[in-house]
């Protein structure tokens, strides 16, 4: 059965070291992709902004800084208060977001609880679905034998 752990946040989209502006957006987590979390981004259009990247990263990055390329994470102090950084880079431009830490690390530990490290692969379900791929099918009996006849057999003419 699928979990969804999900949570809304404000977090802030950094403009300046001075400046920055609320960014409403929402984690979820679901069992059936189990390596990953996905963010919403509700940015005032149409449709939200999705990113998705690996929970590993989200994990680590509440610790300490990790990443590099497209989704780097780590976690600060801005005006006495714990953050976690949050630096994504697109063709269409770079973001730096602000995000509370206490309520990043809350939702990764409810997802660490349904699903602990290490027993992601047990969700997907890879060894059912290769051992259903993998199974033979009473069709498969025509596949296997032999097409031709043995050498033993005589042949037509009556020579052996």
């Amino acid at each position: 059965m699928m979990s969804i752990v999900e949570r809304e946040l404000e977090l802030k989209l950094v403009l300046s070291p001075e400046r920055s502006i609320p960014v409403p957006a929402r984690l979820t987590y679901r069992t059936d992709d189990p390596y990953a979390v996905h963010i919403a981004f509700h940015i005032g259009s149409e449709s939200p902004v999705h990113w998705t990247f690996a929970r590993e990263l989200l994990v680590e990055g509440v610790f300490r800084p990790c990443g590099h390329g497209d989704v780097r994470i780590w976690p600060t102090k801005v005006a006495g208060s714990s953050v976690i950084c949050v630096a994504l880079t697109s063709p269409d431009g770079d973001a730096l977001l602000e995000v509370n830490s206490a309520a990043v690390a809350a939702w990764v530990e409810r997802t660490l609880r349904v699903v602990p490290p290490g027993s992601e692969a047990d969700r997907l379900g890879l060894d059912e679905a290769l051992a259903e791929l993998l199974a033979p099918l009473p069709a498969d009996d025509l596949w296997l034998s032999d097409p031709w006849a043995s050498d033993d057999a005589p042949s037509q003419d009556g020579e052996a």
